[in-house]
Formats: C-alpha cells, sequence, structure tokens
C-alpha cells in the first residue's frame, strides 16, 4: 500500500522533472533521478529499484517500439533527403496559393505526417515555404509556427484514423487495438481540431490586418542553428522519434521528384496499414504467441504495432525504388535517419521506466 510519504515522493520527483526538461535538462538525467526521489521517499532500496524496476521497464518499452522509432525517423529522413515532402508542399501551396497561405500549410503539414513523416522533418521543410507564402499574403510571420504545429502536431498525431505516430502506437499494445481504432471519434475530433484551429488561425490573421499588421521584418532563425539548438534538442526528444541534430547530415537532392511520385511512399503507408490492421493479421494463424519463446503474448497486444512497422517497411522500400537517383548520398542519409531515432527512443524509454 502506498504511504503518504510515498505519495509525495513521487510528486516531488515528477514536479522536479517537469521544471529540468522545460528548461531543456536531459530527460536521460532526469528521469532516473526522480524515479530515485521517489523511491527514497516510500523507504524502498535504491540500487534494487534502479536496476531491477527502472531500468527493467526501460527495457521492455525499447524492446517493444524501439522498431518503430528506427523506422519512422529513417523513414522521414529518406523522405526529406529525395527531395519528397518538399515537392509534396510545394504542390499543396502552388495549388492553393498566396491567398491561402495559412490554409496550404496547414494542409500540407497534414498530408505528409499523416503518411508517417516525422513533424521534425516537415518543420524544416515547411518553414522557408510558409515563410515566403506568408510574406506574399502578407500574414504575420508571428502565426507560422501556429500554421505548421496545426498541420503536424494535432489530429494526424492524435486522433485521425491509422496515424502511424508513436503518440498513437504506444498505446496499442495495453489496448488491444489497431492503428484505425475507433474511426467514427478519430474523425469528428479531427474536424474538431481541424475546424477550430483554422478558425482561430483566420481570425488571428484578420485582427492582424485591421490593425495594419504586416509580414514583419529580421532574418529568419536559420536551420543549421535550430537543427544545433540543445535545448529545443532536448525538449524534442522526448516527444517525437526524430533528433534534430541529425537533420543538417546526409544530403539533399537539387532535383525534387513530381507530386504524384514524391506522395507513393505516403499512400503505401496508409493502405498497408490498413490491410495489415483489418484483413492479413487477423487472417493468420498467431497461436505460436502463446508460448513462453515468443512472449506469452497475442495478436491483440502486438498486431498494432506489427501493422506500423509492416506499413512503414513497404514504405521505406518504395521511397528507396523510386528515389534512389535522387539521393546523392545514400549512406549517408541511412546512417543519419538510424542515429536520428537512438536519442528519442532512450529519452522515452527513460520516462517509461
Amino acid at each position: 500500500m502506498m504511504t503518504v510519504s510515498g505519495l509525495l515522493g513521487i510528486l516531488i520527483g515528477l514536479g522536479l522533472l517537469i521544471l529540468f526538461a522545460f528548461r531543456g535538462w536531459s530527460v536521460l538525467l532526469l528521469a532516473p533521478l526522480a524515479a530515485s526521489i521517489a523511491a527514497l521517499f516510500s523507504r524502498e532500496p535504491l540500487l534494487a529499484h534502479w536496476t531491477e524496476t527502472f531500468m527493467v521497464s526501460a527495457a521492455g518499452f525499447l524492446a517493444q517500439f524501439f522498431p518503430l522509432f528506427l523506422l519512422g525517423a529513417l523513414f522521414g529522413k529518406l523522405m526529406e533527403d529525395s527531395g519528397s515532402v518538399a515537392a509534396i508542399a510545394s504542390f499543396m501551396t502552388q495549388r492553393l496559393g498566396p491567398q491561402r497561405a495559412v490554409l496550404a500549410v496547414v494542409l500540407a503539414g497534414a498530408l505528409v505526417t499523416y503518411g508517417g513523416v516525422s513533424l521534425f522533418v516537415a518543420f524544416f521543410v515547411l518553414a522557408p515555404m510558409a515563410q515566403e507564402l506568408f510574406r506574399v499574403a502578407g500574414v504575420p510571420r508571428r502565426l507560422m509556427p501556429a500554421a505548421i504545429v496545426l498541420g503536424t502536431s494535432t489530429f494526424t498525431m492524435s486522433a485521425l484514423p491509422g496515424t502511424p505516430s508513436i503518440q498513437n502506437a504506444i498505446p496499442m499494445p495495453f489496448f488491444g487495438t489497431t492503428p484505425f481504432a475507433a474511426p467514427g471519434l478519430g474523425i469528428l475530433a479531427s474536424l474538431i481540431m481541424l475546424a477550430f484551429g483554422l478558425w482561430w488561425l483566420n481570425r488571428a490573421e484578420a485582427i492582424a490586418k485591421r490593425n495594419g499588421e504586416s509580414f514583419g521584418d529580421g532574418a529568419p532563425m536559420p536551420a543549421e542553428r535550430l537543427a544545433t539548438d540543445e535545448k529545443l534538442r532536448e525538449r524534442t526528444t522526448s516527444a517525437r522519434e526524430f533528433d534534430p541534430a541529425e537533420i543538417m547530415h546526409g544530403a539533399a537532392t537539387d532535383v525534387p521528384p513530381p507530386a504524384m511520385l514524391a506522395a507513393l511512399p505516403l499512400i503505401v503507408v496508409i493502405v498497408v496499414n490498413l490491410a495489415m490492421s483489418l484483413f492479413i493479421l487477423p487472417a493468420l494463424d498467431t497461436h505460436f504467441l502463446t508460448e513462453a519463446r515468443w512472449g506469452e503474448t497475442s495478436l491483440a497486444a502486438v498486431g498494432g504495432v506489427w501493422a506500423v512497422i509492416t506499413a512503414l517497411a513497404c514504405a521505406i522500400v518504395t521511397t528507396l525504388a523510386v528515389n534512389f537517383r535522387r539521393l546523392p548520398a545514400l549512406r549517408a542519409t541511412m546512417d543519419a535517419g538510424a542515429n536520428a531515432a537512438v536519442l528519442p527512443a532512450m529519452s522515452v524509454a527513460s520516462l517509461v521506466g
């Protein structure tokens, strides 16, 4: 039974973790410290908790979810360096034009992230395009982050059925669900998020223009500085599957693919994810999973993760097949994608531990 002092230790540990994490301290240090404080207040063995509770839980998370981090980061880096993300974003902005600058940025971000591209990869591609659109349209640059976040970090991250984001994938083994669980509620929640977000952005734009506010002056922060900002890095790697420091590694193409070809891997993610979740995996004989050598688990516990892993793997193969000549430094790109998964996976595993 938990004592009052034990509960107090948990609250103090969580409070210190949140406080210092927002100040840019590494979660790799803060999480075991917070766990030790909780154990100390509950008068339980510190070393035993560190090695037998904290580390076992962290290792279990890595064993279950590291493939998602690895394939997600690798896919995002391949899509970026092949020019596919830029081609899709450019297509959306050209179709909608500067007069719908906010809508173009939101929809472009939503499209690439729903297709499995990490939001940080999307951000570094969308930000320059959004800046040019907002400048031509006279929309205040201060609304750019809100427009990008609405498209990349709201409904396609947590609500839209089938999204391959880790926020959707991590709960699946615990609830025995697929990536397409509760489609009605997911679509309704997505529409609410999108509609309210666009209403707020359009309202803010209209107010700014009535007050005579324009795009604004000053040069934007260069991508190199954003990618190497240590506080930004510590905050982002505990939230998503891509380490921003790897953005500058690898080599991007000078000739992006046509928009339809660029979107093909995103379509593959959605179609394969749907097929695996609803048709292929349920048709397989998976009674072997009940054996001890396979972890004495069930398809309900692993099927959702398997579906997303397969979808991302197929999308990676598709990206390589259609863009092989557009990847000038394939090994460096793939190394950067793989390396980008390590720190986020370890950071989230520490939080789980």
